[in-house]
């Protein structure tokens, strides 16, 4: 360890080894940290080269590096973080910099900020999408906190950042916990999409009758044109995969129930605290939840039964219409994440560049997709856009396709399939495009039984009626 090195990793699991050899790829220097011996050679035989290195000792870890220092966390959300933290803050100089790179809850991140900075230890939460293999050969990233710390590690996050038309998939998002606060988001977007993916899969499985290879030439057509995604990408290949001990296609041998880590759920709970309507990633959560309740499904199955009624028509055109109502939905989604991250950014004073945000995610992430090159143009061009719908080329693309949504929602209704998420972003459209909503009669019913006040639209101020007196 005669030469210092740049930056250390606390954790080498998958998501850290993978991260620090990309950084060591692209020439830096690195040193990892982790409680088990068995992690630290793992990397050294990976590495194997001088400018890689690891140990279990923390000081020798500390010790090794130029300063300020700059350390990645990469362990497991909550109790994980605050205990290497408290490992190490002692240990740190002022001015050194500790990035949390988990999926940390955003509050978390703000409490850590706060303590840190009062040992004048700079700390940042960066969002990192892109799993195991964008860790490796470039990540998403959305790193958040004091600006000025930025600049000690803004050469090395460019460099291991995934690349579109030669720009990296990384900026600085905004202050206090902002990276987390959109990988967050991201996550909920993220939610939403593969709710509607799982959708449409089941339209054209049990509605239309499509076979797995067919779903697979279906999903990889569109692929090559605005539907141009990692997730459709992915579900292509999902639909060819055949299961070594059944020979059945993988898909049909999975249990359908899915699991979830949270990020989608704190999405919801947070856009309800903010007041900020998330109709289809909020279905997308609560049908991961009712996934869960296999055993049940199974006896309500036995009692009501399920009736799908097939496809009695075109299905070239049905085919056409799913596509395009997809393509609807996921504009619609996209359109609800945005809408909180303009929110959050003014409640929060993030100072969120919604133009960035759509710039960082067009590559290594989960939600990568050839629309935000749209959105992006979108927010470059109108700043203070609160809502992509209001964008006069996303208002074109939506209007051209949401006829199609409606007749998709129609169709699975008579199929008897559930598609929540459809419906709900079709909702959340009509909703929006709406002038006059019906919650007029809300604001009487909430002051009929509990005087709760209503106001009008011909005075300003608050008014309580005598519901069942006199005039």
């Amino acid at each position: 360890m005669s030469q210092l090195f740049d930056i250390g990793m606390v954790g080498l699991g998958v998501m850290g080894r993978n991260l620090l050899l990309n950084l060591a790829d692209h020439g830096f220097r690195v040193i990892g940290l982790d409680t088990d011996p068995a992690k630290v050679e793992a990397l050294k035989k990976e590495g194997n080269r001088a400018s890689v290195d690891a140990t279990t000792d923390a000081q020798a870890f500390l010790a090794a590096q130029r300063l300020p220092r700059a350390v990645i966390l990469l362990v497991p959300a909550g109790k994980a973080v605050d205990a290497v933290i408290d490992e190490l803050a002692p240990r740190l100089q002022p001015g050194d910099l500790l990035i949390d790179a988990g999926n940390s809850q955003f509050k978390d991140t703000d409490r850590r900020h706060r303590e840190l900075a009062g040992k004048q230890l700079n700390f940042f939460g960066i969002g990192v999408s892109g799993g195991e293999s964008g860790a490796r050969h470039g990540p998403s990233m959305m790193p958040g906190g004091p600006k000025a710390a930025y600049d000690r590690v803004r050469p090395m996050l460019e460099a291991i950042a995934a690349k579109v038309n030669g720009e990296p998939c990384v900026a600085y998002v905004g202050s206090g916990s902002s990276g987390h606060y959109v990988k967050m988001v991201h996550n909920g977007i993220e939610y939403g999409i593969m709710q509607l993916l799982a959708e449409i899969y089941d339209l054209l499985r049990r509605g239309a009758g499509l076979t797995n290879p067919e779903l697979a030439e279906v999903f990889e057509r569109w692929n090559q044109g605005e539907l141009n995604s990692f997730l459709i990408e992915i579900t292509a290949k999902v639909f060819r995969k055949l299961d070594p001990k059944t020979g059945k296609h993988l898909v049909d041998v999975i249990l359908d129930v899915a699991r979830q880590k949270g990020t989608g759920k704190w999405t919801s709970q947070e856009a309800m605290d903010l007041q900020v309507p998330l109709l289809t990633i909020d279905a997308a959560v609560a049908m991961r939840d009712m996934s869960a309740y296999d055993a049940e499904r199974v006896r309500a199955n036995q009692r009501f039964g399920v009736s799908v009624m097939p496809l009695d028509g075109d299905r070239a055109r049905f085919l056409e219409q799913a596509r395009n109502a997809l393509s609807c939905a996921t504009l619609l989604t996209y359109a609800q994440g945005f809408a909180m991250l303009r929110k959050a950014s003014t409640t929060y004073d993030f100072g969120l560049d919604l133009a960035s945000v759509a710039a960082i995610w067009r590559g290594g992430c989960i939600i990568r997709a050839a629309v935000l090159e749209k959105f992006r143009a979108a927010f470059t061009a109108q700043p203070d856009l609160p809502n992509l719908l209001l964008d006069e080329a996303v208002a074109k693309t939506v209007l051209g396709c949401e006829g199609d949504l409606r007749v998709v929602v129609k169709s699975a209704i008579d199929f008897g399939i559930p598609v929540a998420g459809l419906m709900n972003a079709l909702a959340y459209f009509d909703a929006y495009r709406t002038a006059r909503l019906p919650t007029n009669l809300t604001q009487a019913q909430r002051d009929f039984f509990g005087a709760h006040t209503f106001e009008r639209i011909d005075e300003a101020g608050k008014f309580h009626a005598n519901w069942e007196g006199p005039d």
